[in-house]
């Protein structure tokens, strides 16, 4: 059973939400707040898969409540989902530095919402090639964002490893990452979890986050399906 934290200031919109995934048998929302401080709280007690968080609220913000909660140990495998009313909205590129495995338009539809919740809470990353291209340009057009720390981490990467790496990056899944390397998806998989391991990543989020910051991949590589 995949437990879900809701997290936004308007009662309806957390109301909408409970309805829409009560009706999935393998999804339970086991508790709601209003604002990112509450969020953290909860986060603490109920150790939920996921936290569906909305960005903008009065108070602590999604963005620094999934910052808290990614920099708790004990919370380490709690998935956090942000919420935002446009894919452009400037504080994705944020929240996925803060630690968020992905986001949900505000409106998605009952099927696809709970299959991102099922992505997540299984460790994947939940990222359109749109919100990967906005997190590039944003590291190209800012590189005092990069972290000097990130070069220093990646050395414990094998050559494969910083591969699968770029690949993850390049927005490649699983599969499409074992047919470019010739190998069977299940080494793949491992290649991609020994990454997270080594980098201490929650998700491919990270990896995304991390292959940017540190120069492994730049503009140009990026995969682009939405033609």
């Amino acid at each position: 059973m995949i437990t879900v934290v809701l997290v936004d200031d308007h009662a309806l919109l957390r109301a909408g939400l409970r309805a829409l995934l009560d009706d999935e048998e393998d999804i339970t929302v086991v508790g709601e707040a209003t604002d990112g401080e509450e969020a953290v709280a909860l986060a603490r007690r109920l150790r939920p898969d996921v936290v569906l968080m909305d960005i903008s609220m009065p108070g602590v913000d999604g963005i620094e409540a999934t910052r808290r909660i990614g920099a708790d140990p004990e919370l380490a495998e709690v998935r956090v989902v942000l919420l935002t009313t446009f894919e452009t909205d400037e504080n994705v590129f944020a929240g996925l530095r803060s630690g968020a495995s992905g986001f949900l338009l505000k409106g998605t539809g009952p099927d696809e919402l709970a299959r991102a919740l099922r992505i997540v809470a299984s460790g994947d990353a939940l990222l359109s090639p749109s919100v990967t291209r906005r997190l590039l340009m944003e590291l190209a057009a800012r590189p005092e964002l990069a972290r000097s720390a990130v070069p220093e981490r990646l050395r414990w990467l094998t050559r494969r490893e910083r591969e699968v790496m770029a690949l993850v990056a390049m927005g490649l899944t699983n599969d499409e990452i074992a047919e470019r390397l010739v190998v069977s998806p299940a080494t793949a998989k491992t290649h991609v979890s020994r990454v997270m391991r080594k980098l201490n990543a929650h998700d491919r989020a990270q990896i995304v986050v991390l292959a940017y910051e540190s120069g492994l991949v730049r503009p140009g590589t990026l995969v682009d399906r939405s033609a």
